[in-house]
């Protein structure tokens, strides 16, 4: 009967201390998941839209400013200024003056996605739309020109310093047109 209680003891003792070890066994560590991940840092950009003479000196420019942040949630942020322009496309029969119209829109359209760190340096996918009306190459047909500007491409911005990220000639003189970016981070 000593003995057989002895093995129980023992049984209850070993069972226990078994237990005891199987929970104190480290569950593997969970994957981390956006929520997990570190939170997104805010920056202000400044773009400005300049035209250029001959002489590559500013002769217009215009100031757009956005806030993007590199959480990988956001979904970006956009600009969007401009007018509608009203263009005849045609007459009733009965009269000469124009009464059928067709709008255009002319203006500036900033898109900028996708920004993330990159040392001391801002990656955004940028999308950069400059359009206005233009002179006609012919004034005796009184029809508008829209001049445009269009741009996509993914860019690199150093914190806190003001870079050319997009510059073209212009088609109809001898000046260009570039967008200017700096990048500020928020605290």
């Amino acid at each position: 009967m000593r003995k057989l209680a002895l093995v129980c003891c023992f049984a209850i003792l070993t069972m226990s201390f078994g237990l005891r070890t199987l929970a104190q066994e480290s569950a593997p560590a969970p994957e981390p998941t956006k929520a997990s991940q570190a939170p997104g840092h805010f920056y202000h950009i400044d773009f400005v839209v300049q035209e250029l003479g001959a002489d590559g000196k500013p002769t217009n420019s215009r100031s757009y400013a956005a806030t993007v942040s590199t959480d990988p949630r956001d979904h970006g942020t956009s600009i969007r200024t401009g007018s509608k322009i009203p263009i005849a496309t045609g007459s009733s029969s009965s009269s000469i003056l124009p009464t059928q119209w067709q709008y255009v829109d002319v203006g500036v359209n900033i898109d900028a996605h996708n920004a993330r760190e990159i040392g001391r340096q801002l990656s955004l996918d940028l999308v950069a739309d400059v359009s206005s009306m233009g002179a006609p190459n012919d004034a005796s047909l009184n029809h508008p020109v829209i001049r445009q500007n269009k741009w996509q491409a993914s860019v690199l911005i150093p914190v806190g310093k003001a870079v050319v990220v997009f510059t073209s000639d212009s088609l109809d003189s001898k000046g260009s047109m570039q967008v200017v970016a700096t990048a500020t981070p928020l605290q």
